[in-house]
């Protein structure tokens, strides 16, 4: 099985995904790179520039503010799209805890996904509220 097959069957597992259909869940994963990661790498850097935004697929992060961890965030988890999404610079800094299978994006990809899937910029904007309304 390639990993691109392995990957659509992940996200399409994933719950905040579950209202797309396959050939959606296709054009995410198209626009994604599959990266692995190992544990203690750090995937952004609180004050930087947005750039890119991550899907967590298998794995776990600390997401950090300053130097106090405020959240750990795992499978089904996307990191790096609030700063994307509202078009500021990044409001933490994420370490991987683990071993990580990401889908990696860049703000180009991302921004094609939201123009091509109306639904995938509803589940960005949803999870974007969720994780700022528990700041």
């Amino acid at each position: 099985m390639g990993w691109k097959k392995r990957e659509r069957d992940r996200v399409e597992s994933m719950a905040r995904f579950a209202h797309l259909n396959k050939e959606q869940i296709h054009r995410i994963v198209e626009h994604g790179t599959y990266l692995t990661v190992p544990p203690d790498w750090s995937l952004m850097m609180e004050n930087t520039a947005a750039d890119k935004a991550y899907l967590i697929l298998e794995g776990e992060v600390s997401v950090r503010h300053g130097k106090e961890e405020i959240a750990k965030l795992g499978p089904g988890a996307m990191i790096g799209e609030i700063a994307l999404v509202a078009h500021k610079l990044r409001t933490a800094t994420v370490v991987s805890v683990t071993p990580l299978e990401v889908l990696h994006f860049t703000a180009e990809g991302l921004q094609e996904l939201e123009d091509q899937i109306p639904d995938f910029r509803k589940a960005l904007e949803g999870l974007t509220a969720e994780r700022l309304a528990d700041k």
